[in-house]
């Protein structure tokens, strides 16, 4: 008797082993195709973001942006120069300030251009103003000052729209007084009156955060 309930135990021992190694085996092809799809979802995120991201390379030909790799911004190449304190571009230094302005109206053209070929994907805009170093206490206010006046005379004189694929921030670096580690010219101090602009995909970043 205790050896058929020895052989018995035995038996359903054996059943319950195989029926684990099933379930297991089942659950490990089951990961195994998970992984599989995970990564060919991963390689295709990453191929959409490399190339949302090289897209802005466009404006590497312009003849108003110079990309500054080491940044990852694009410098506005229309030189300005403004009084101490000054922010208005109808205040700048200029020997034909119509010309200069026509200028910086033809790069505000070229950035809208660039968002109407990509209106598939969707962009943030920054300008950013920059500030020489001088004796004026706010020009970190002022440099931000300068870099509203720029996308006042974008959208509201010169009648440029940037399109709803594009949010735009205003922002500005100041001086360098504060250690913010904003890109800045050693050699000429009056060269940082500047105005610098970010195209940044925000494509990457919910592509990212999906992750």
């Amino acid at each position: 008797m205790a050896q058929k309930k020895e052989s018995f135990f035995w038996t359903s021992y054996s059943d319950l082993m195989t029926s684990l190694f099933f379930v297991m085996l089942v659950m490990f092809i089951l990961v195994i195709v998970l992984l599989h799809k995970r990564m060919e979802a991963t390689e295709a995120q990453l191929e959409e973001i490399k190339k949302v991201a090289e897209s802005t390379k466009d404006l590497n030909n312009s003849d108003y942006f110079d990309y500054k790799s080491d940044y990852k911004k694009y410098v506005l190449t229309i030189q300005v120069r403004y009084p101490a304190g000054k922010s208005d571009l109808q205040d700048m230094d200029s020997y034909d300030k119509d010309w200069q302005l026509g200028q910086l109206k033809n790069a505000g053209q070229e950035i809208q251009s660039f968002l109407e070929q990509h209106k598939e994907n969707q962009y943030l805009l920054i300008i950013e103003g920059q500030a020489s170093r001088d004796a004026y206490l706010y020009n970190y206010e002022l440099s931000y000052q300068r870099a509203l006046g720029l996308m006042r005379y974008w959208i509201e004189d010169s009648g440029i729209s940037f399109g709803d694929n594009c949010e735009i921030l205003i922002s500005g670096s100041g001086d360098g007084k504060l250690d913010t580690h904003s890109m800045r010219e050693i050699s000429d101090e009056r060269e940082n009156q500047r105005f610098l602009i970010h195209i940044l995909p925000k494509n990457i970043f919910e592509s990212s955060s999906d992750k």
